[in-house]
């Protein structure tokens, strides 16, 4: 794929996430949103993980993180 598309697709996907997360309170959908983001790797996607710079493994990480977070509270608060 082409590293420009990817860039839109992760940005539509992560803007998607986090406005399900704070504006329709779906923490499932928002966390699928996320996850489906990750696939779209808005880096170099011909460099391999040990060759890129820390600051792009570190937004990766916590984007992974936060699509853990939303899951994390999909199943919390929908636990009744």
């Amino acid at each position: 794929m082409n590293t420009p598309f990817n860039k839109f697709l992760y940005l539509g996907f992560l803007f998607l996430g986090l406005f399900q997360a704070f504006f329709t309170k779906d923490y499932m959908q928002s966390a699928a949103s996320l996850g489906i983001a990750l696939a779209f790797d808005p880096f170099n996607t011909e460099q391999k993980w040990n060759d890129r710079p820390k600051w792009q493994k570190a937004v990766l990480i916590i984007h992974l993180a936060l699509v853990a977070a939303m899951f994390g509270f999909g199943i919390g608060l929908n636990d009744k």
